[in-house]
């Protein structure tokens, strides 16, 4: 590590235990190191997994807990052997700040998979032993291998959800070469992540079907998001007429849900990625094996990708639907993700209201 300090005060929001009410909260980030980067936050989206940490869902939380791992900012200092990027700037972080560099994954930019475990961007032991405190706070010290340029084009509030939401969809999609224009993609839940699917798919040239529990849905998914079919998951008739007749399918669904319907959907070959976590997956053995199909499961991304991800939503004008809040509307916010009720995902103006 270099001499050369960072010891502005660092102002962020943080609960303090498992009731997972945020407040004010000062704190210092740790030293620049000759190959970090020092970052102003501008913006932060509010993910589920900030309701997981500050909650303490896992018994894992490490309270204070700061967090926020959707960042976007601007970038006001750099070490001394820092290449990729300069002061002024944009810069994202996504939910991890470091791994070891060392293993099969490390070397094959799928860091996200580090053998050794990656460094997550709140609520992990960082490389000094401190806890690391995520995005919902006025900057960062990261090192340059773990952030990400932001085209000037490419709004910041904007890229803040690419950094989860958005790659955590875009990496399967990639890996199972759902970007096949003429391909059917179905994506099963309509919120940060799955609004995200249908943008992608639309994108890649795909025809994309939502299926949703809620009726409430079919417009967002139709006219807003611009699907080309709208099913219900509970009527068994728009169901059947789905029967074998998808490529892909992206399970964005964290709730509790049968599979076996959902199989039924996939052509032969077809495969679906589970992309959300519920308690249990289940489904029959000759859904599995008398369709060849496959079932997969993913989660973010490694860097080259996640880099490749905030390029093509440039190139392409893909902007996640978000709505920009005050810090002081962190609270109300995450309840409201809990009650899942935001289009499609919140993004706090840490610039403007970290004060």
């Amino acid at each position: 590590m270099s001499s050369k300090g960072v010891n502005e005060d660092c102002l962020g929001w943080a609960a303090r235990d498992a009731s997972g009410v945020l407040s004010p909260y000062k704190f210092s980030r740790r030293t620049l190191g000759n190959e970090d980067v020092y970052i102003k936050i501008t913006h932060c989206g509010v993910c589920y997994a900030d309701v997981v940490w500050t909650r303490n869902k896992h018994g894992d939380s490490m309270y204070p807990v700061v967090p926020g791992h959707e960042i976007a900012g601007i970038v006001t200092k750099v070490g001394s052997d820092v290449h990729r990027f300069k002061v002024g700037d944009h810069i994202g972080v996504g939910t991890y700040v470091n791994s070891c560099r060392d293993c099969e994954y490390c070397n094959e930019r799928l860091e996200i998979h580090c053998v050794k475990g990656v460094i997550p961007t709140f609520n992990g032991v960082d490389v000094d032993g401190t806890i690391t405190k995520g995005g919902y706070s006025s900057s960062i010290v990261v090192h340059e291998r773990y952030c990400f340029v932001i085209p000037k084009s490419y709004p910041l509030a904007s890229a803040a959800p690419l950094l989860c939401a958005g790659i955590t969809v875009y990496t399967p999609m990639m890996r199972h070469k759902m970007n096949q224009p003429g391909k059917s993609l179905g994506v099963i839940g309509l919120g940060g992540l799955g609004h995200m699917a249908v943008k992608f798919g639309k994108a890649f040239g795909l025809s994309v079907t939502v299926i949703s529990s809620s009726m409430s849905k079919k417009e967002e998914a139709l006219s807003l998001l611009g699907a080309d079919k709208f099913v219900i998951s509970s009527d068994q008739e728009q169901m059947m007429a789905l029967a074998k007749s998808l490529d892909f399918i992206i399970d964005t669904a964290s709730g509790d849900h049968p599979f076996d319907p959902y199989m039924s959907l996939l052509k032969t070959s077809g495969v679906l990625v589970l992309v959300g976590f519920p308690s249990e997956v289940k489904f029959s053995p000759a859904n599995l094996i008398l369709g060849m199909r496959t079932v997969s499961g993913s989660i973010t991304g490694g860097t080259k990708d996640i880099q490749e991800m905030i390029d093509f939503c440039a190139a392409n004008g893909i902007y996640p639907n978000i709505e920009v809040i005050p810090i002081e509307y962190a609270n109300e916010a995450i309840e409201r993700v809990i009650n899942k009720d935001v289009k499609y995902r919140f993004v706090i103006d840490i610039e403007n209201s970290l004060k």
